[in-house]
Parts: structure tokens; sequence; C-alpha cells
């Protein structure tokens, strides 16, 4: 297998345009590859400038779930603490966990925070939102968003390895005319269910609640909306 690590878009492009197989960490892949055979042509963005940022408002589809810090939002930034032991995090990658993997432990967080994705493909980058990104499975970039005003992640206890934990995302955005915008995502075994409402002054956790259940997210088990409620509050109380 020739892999490659281009340090440009355009080598980059070229890379795709020979068909090397992206790999991120290669920690979805390689028992596949051991078992199938590996492909001719693979690559790597490790050394891709626009695929390792990470700040307020951005983060590379390259970086290491073990570099996800401070820097990013709450949201973000405990989802990636909390996804497979301390060895995967130091090789598994962002684009990795939300382009490549069926949990997407990374994509509650990336909903609340209303982010859009920069892909590339033969005819260069250009910006989609993240249903496109999990449908087709484009080679993420980065993704980006608009700062917060606070947010807040919740993952159930559960075993490695075993059937997918309750994840409760949430993010409180400024929003028009001085309201604010409370978004909401849940995964609920592999589903990912999410939602938003306008809070105006005065909002309290009980009419958030009520108007979420108005939408697709009123069949959730009982546990994701004690979770939801919890947040909620507390998003609130920062505002």
């Amino acid at each position: 297998m020739l892999l490659r690590f281009p340090i440009s878009v355009s080598e980059a492009q070229e890379c795709l345009a020979e068909e090397a197989v992206p790999i991120g960490g290669a920690t979805l892949v390689w028992a596949t590859w051991q078992r199938d055979g590996f492909p001719q042509r693979a690559m790597s963005l490790r050394d891709l400038p626009e695929a390792n940022v990470i700040g307020a408002e951005s983060l590379g589809g390259a970086v290491l779930l073990n570099r996800v810090d401070e820097r990013v939002p709450d949201v973000l930034r405990l989802a990636a603490a909390t996804i497979g032991t301390g060895a995967v995090r130091r090789t598994a990658t962002v684009g990795g966990n939300i382009v490549g993997s069926a949990l997407r432990c990374l994509l509650p967080a990336a909903l609340v925070l209303d982010a859009r994705a920069r892909v590339l493909d033969a005819d260069g980058i250009h910006e989609t939102d993240l249903a496109e990104v999990t449908a087709k499975r484009p080679l993420l970039l980065s993704i980006h968003w608009r700062a917060p005003l606070a947010s807040a992640y919740h993952k159930a206890p559960g075993e490695i390895g075993g059937p997918p934990q309750l994840v409760v995302a949430t993010a409180l955005h400024a929003d028009a005319g001085g309201r604010n915008r409370l978004r909401v995502a849940v995964r609920d075994g592999y589903d990912v269910f999410s939602g938003s409402v306008v809070c105006e002054a005065g909002t309290d956790a009980g009419q958030v609640q009520s108007s979420l259940r108005r939408q697709h997210l009123g069949d959730l088990p009982d546990e994701a909306w004690d979770a939801i409620d919890e947040q909620v509050r507390d998003l609130l109380s920062r505002a």
C-alpha cells in the first residue's frame, strides 16, 4: 500500500484523482484491511494545514481526538473526551468519527453548534451541511460554526464495545432581535434526533421542553428528557 501525506489542497486532490483511500487514524479500517486486503493507495491529512485547525469556531478533520481541548466549545471538547479509550483518542480523528463511524459521537455536538462542513472533491473545496457529510461521506477537511453563548454534553455510562450509549448535546446561541436559540441533539441507539427552540426573555426550562416535545423529539426515553431538562436549566441560567 502506497500511503501519501499531502501538504497542500492541490496534492490532496491529486490523491483523490488517483483513488487514494482516506484513512484518518485508521482505527476503523485497519481490521477490515487485514481481513479483506489493503488498498493500493491511501492518504492521510495529518500534514494538511486546512485539516488541522483548532479554534473557537473551527475544527479540522485530521485533528486527533485527544487534541480537542479548551479552544473549542465545551460540547465538542466533552464529546471528544468520552470516545473510546485513551489509546483510541490518540489515533482516531475528528473526520473519522463524523464521517466513518457508525456511532458518530461527535455528530450531536456538531449539530447543536449548527456547524457547516468544508469538504474536498475533484472540483476543489466547497461547504455543505452535516446531513450531506453523513450521507455521502466526502473527504472532510473541517467543520465551522458560530461560537455559542454556552453548551453542554452528556453521555450515559456504558461498556466499550457494548450497545450505543445515550448522548445528549445542547448549545445556546444569540439569535436575531435580542433572542436566543437553543439547539438540542440526541443520539438514541444509532439514530440522531435534533431540534431547536427560540428562547425569549423569561423563557423557562419547562417551556423549552414542551416546545421540543412538539417536534420529533417527543418519543425519546425518559433518561434523555431528564438530561435535556438538566442541561437546559444550566444553559438558561448561564445566559
